[in-house]
Parts: C-alpha cells; structure tokens; sequence
C-alpha cells in the first residue's frame, strides 16, 4: 500500500455494519429523502426491481449507488454457475459470494457518505436465499421493501427481457406464488401492478420514512 502521502492515494473510512437508527436520531438523519439509508429491494424477476432501483438511486437528493446482486453474480464470466439450470452447490457459492460482495460495497459505500440500494430476489421459505444473508453482510439497519405486482403484470414484464435474463412463464408463476409468503411476514409490500417508475419510487420514499421512524423487526 502506497504512503498516505502518497499521490492519488485517499484513505477512506472503514464500512462497518449498518445499524437501526438511534431512538435520538435528528430529524434530518430520519428524512427518507436525504437520510444515508440502506435499502434491500425483494421481489420476483419481473416486478421491476431493477428499473425503480436505478430511478430511486437517480433521483434522491443525495448521492446514492444501485446494487444489482444479478449484476454482481455475472462478473463471474468463465464457469458462471446459472440457477437456471438448476440451484447445486457452484450456483450457491457464487450467490453467497456475490451477496456478500454486495454487502461490502453497501458498508463502504455508506461509510463514506453515499446512500445505496440493493436489490434481489429473496425468498420467505428459502433460507439459503433468505434475509439472513443480508443482514449479516450489510447490518441490522438495512431496510427490507417488497416489490410485489400482480402475476399477470410480472408475467408480461418477463417476456420483454432477453438472455439469461428471461425466464419460462411456469418458473415465473412459481417463484411469484413463493413470494407472496411475504404478506404474512410484516415486511412493508408495494404492488406496483398499476404504478409507473416514478410514483413506484414516491411510495419507496414514503416506505424507508416509515421505516426509518419506526424500525420493521426482520
């Protein structure tokens, strides 16, 4: 490592793990617009997690990146382990790999002033692809938000997709069916079946307000 000295070189705050905001927390660290925030975006391939992430991220008030696990698991170009032809032990390590690089990025980022959002497709009844993973890699003050539209809404989104990307209409009924476990888990839900980007990211904003004042237990 080159001397702080050292052109080009910055030192940059350690991340560690995100916590619950304080009970005496000032009301600009509890403004979900400009409020430092981690924010999980759970929900079925299809419900436009991707697209409301990247808008939100645009648009807040305060710099903040975008996550996408997908993204992260596709660095892996040789020997890419596709859960699509079938979940094995390659495709968990990587999805384990790639969630908690994903969780370092989150605590860097926000150690040095820069809000982020993640997004994944995690399950209610799948603990290997569970929130435990996230709160372990990110901390206890991640913000959970589901992004849960309508299986016809879902299904049309997913034929517009292409490559790895798009999935067979049975597979998409299926995990949108396994997600609805998530309406009995007290997590906040959006439907987003008749919303568009923007008002989907209105109601995001209202959900880490909420959850800012008040905690969700996960």
């Amino acid at each position: 490592m080159p001397p702080a000295e050292a052109t080009g070189h910055v030192r940059l705050p350690a991340g560690a793990p995100v916590e619950i905001p304080a009970p005496d927390a000032t009301p600009a660290q509890l403004d979900a617009t400009r409020a430092a925030v981690a924010v999980l975006l759970i929900g079925p391939a299809g419900a436009g997690k991707t697209t409301v992430a990247r808008y939100w991220a645009d648009h807040r008030a305060v710099p903040t990146a975008h996550i996408s696990l997908d993204d992260v698991r596709e660095w892996v170009r040789s020997g890419f382990a596709d859960p699509q032809t079938g979940w094995n032990e390659n495709s968990e390590a990587q999805y384990r790999l790639a969630r908690r690089t994903c969780g370092f990025a989150a605590r860097n980022f926000l150690a040095n002033g820069i809000s982020c959002i993640l997004d994944d497709a995690v399950f209610p009844d799948w603990p290997v692809i569970g929130l435990g993973g996230w709160k372990r890699h990110v901390g206890p003050g991640l913000i959970p938000v589901v992004l849960l539209p309508g299986l016809d809404v879902v299904l049309e989104r997913n034929a517009e997709r292409t490559g790895n990307r798009r999935l067979a209409d049975e597979e998409v009924a299926h995990i949108h069916g396994r997600m609805a476990g998530w309406y009995s888990s007290g997590l906040p839900i959006i439907d987003n079946s008749r919303q568009d980007v923007a008002s989907t990211a209105q109601m995001l904003d209202n959900v880490v307000a909420r959850s800012l004042a008040s905690p969700v237990s996960w």
